[in-house]
């Protein structure tokens, strides 16, 4: 096995498609620039090696895209997917944009949060841009992907908190409203950090009695301070290291906290207990060869013992990133398990 620091990719290489390897390889050496000793970040770099795209108007796969800013104070933006409109062919007028949603049907719209360990990526990145292309073209919905405030420059609770003004803010659309109930059909997902962020936000939303009517939620990252036999089996196997999740950890959560925190472990001794109160139905994806598959796991079997509904999908030769690029059968089954599940409930 590979030391706590190292990645052993010839592993890695043995278990994905040629492509995918080099993309998830490519991150993994850039992250590993990125990550100072000390706790800090190089943001600047991370920006640099970041491959960005726009919001593109023109209809692109019968899906059109643009960025709005949710909240001034913090520049906290978000963009928006919508399917093309019918005999579309050109850009979409400015008022066009915010289109009331079809009134024939009802359209479910998906608030998702982007990937990268509290730490990387963003809304605008080509990645992200592309899965929430895609979501929009299976699950035949709005998807508005949150440019949430990243660690360690700004730790917890900052990525809940921007999620929380993102729900309320899709919420209180107007123009996102179906015209059969005069309500938004929201939808949570994420994955990694995003499907932590997922959680909280749910968990805050059943509180102050806003509908969510299903999480979704991709490898979400979870933790805490046991070693678990996955975190020993994986270590450096694929892609990850246990110290690699540590730093992470150690980046987004209070100073002075450890893997207990409730942020970490959302069933700690430490953690709200789910029993009774109001939370959506959850569909938890869980790739058999990811370093933190155990928790994942406990999260599905957290939520059960809670009483919450919740459909586990273990996909066991899938490593973190397989949703990324459409060239294995897992990235289309779950693909077809995201459709169901979100037009099922809407």
């Amino acid at each position: 096995m590979a030391s706590s620091d190292e990645v052993n990719l010839i592993d890695s290489k043995t278990v994905v498609p040629l492509n995918t390897w080099v993309l998830i390889s490519t991150f993994k050496l850039s992250y590993n620039l990125l990550r100072r000793s000390d706790g800090t970040f190089n943001r600047h770099l991370a920006e640099y090696l970041d491959r960005k795209v726009t919001a593109n108007a023109n209809p692109e796969d019968g899906v059109f895209s643009f960025d709005v800013v949710m909240d001034r104070s913090i520049s906290l933006l978000s963009r928006i997917y919508r399917p093309a409109y019918v005999d579309q062919e050109g850009p979409p007028s400015v008022l066009d944009l915010e289109k009331p949603l079809d009134g024939e049907v009802v359209v479910p719209v998906i608030l998702f949060f982007h990937g990268g360990s509290f730490a990387h990526s963003s809304a605008n990145s080509k990645i992200y841009d592309t899965l929430c292309r895609r979501l929009v073209g299976t699950c035949n919905c709005v998807v508005v992907s949150v440019n949430y405030r990243r660690a360690p420059e700004n730790p917890y609770p900052c990525a809940y908190d921007d999620g929380w003004s993102a729900l309320n803010w899709v919420n209180s659309r107007t123009w996102l409203k179906s015209k059969k109930d005069s309500k938004v059909h929201i939808f949570l997902a994420g994955d990694s950090s995003g499907g932590n962020i997922v959680h909280n936000v749910a968990l805050k939303a059943g509180e102050a009695g806003i509908d969510v009517l299903g999480n979704v939620l991709l490898n979400p990252m979870f933790g805490g301070e046991e070693r678990t036999e996955s975190e020993k089996r994986f270590d450096g196997k694929y892609f990850v290291t246990v110290r690699d999740r540590d730093w992470y950890w150690k980046a987004f959560l209070p100073e002075g906290e450890d893997r207990e925190h409730p942020a970490c472990n959302p069933f700690s001794s430490r953690a709200k207990c789910l029993r009774g109160l109001r939370f959506p139905k959850s569909l938890v994806v869980v790739a058999g060869l990811d370093l933190i598959q155990d928790w994942q796991l406990a999260y599905a079997e957290g939520l059960e013992k809670a009483g919450q509904e919740v459909k586990l999908v273990h996909l066991e030769k899938a490593t973190i990133g397989f949703y990324l690029l459409p060239n294995n059968s897992y990235f289309h089954s779950v693909m077809e398990e995201i459709a169901a599940f979100v037009n099922k409930e809407s």
